[in-house]
């Protein structure tokens, strides 16, 4: 059973490649406040919606002092699609083999049409200037979350 993280706890260090293929770390962003979202899947109607959420408020996002990423278990190619597809103005990371999404608790055992199956449960946290665990937020529902994160940031 992994262990869940929680607000105060120190956000766990990662390395992965972006939608650029340059390799993108935790550390690069001490300073600023993070938020960094788990969403399931590429160019799917919900994890759309959040992402188009996340780039209609990047303004206010980064009055706020901080910068958004996105993680997925989808590759360069994927993200690069979904990036120009929408005109996303933030980083996607490829955790193609979930260790990043495992370290975080978020890789669960999900269910769809009876069939269960590994995913990423969409999960965002937001991590502050120094590195610890500000706000979690579980089983995002995207209706209404953008205003939830921009609160959080703002608080």
């Amino acid at each position: 059973m992994e262990t869940e993280l929680k607000v105060g706890d120190k956000a766990p260090d990662f390395t992965l490649v972006s939608d650029r293929g340059e390799r993108v770390s935790l550390k690069q962003f001490r300073g600023k406040k993070v938020v960094l979202y788990f969403y399931p899947k590429d160019n799917t109607p919900g994890c759309t919606r959040e992402s188009c959420d996340f780039r209609d408020s990047i303004a206010q996002i980064e009055k706020t002092g901080s910068v958004v990423l996105g993680v997925s278990l989808d590759d360069e190619a994927s993200h690069q699609k979904f990036i120009k597809q929408y005109n996303l103005p933030f980083t996607l990371l490829c955790d193609t083999e979930a260790a990043m999404s495992k370290s975080y608790g978020v890789y669960k055992q999900k269910s769809l049409y009876g069939r269960t199956f590994w995913g990423i449960e969409r999960t965002t946290f937001i991590i502050d200037k120094n590195g610890k665990i500000k706000q979690v937020f579980h089983k995002v529902k995207v209706d209404g979350h953008r205003d939830e994160v921009l609160e959080a940031l703002k608080s």
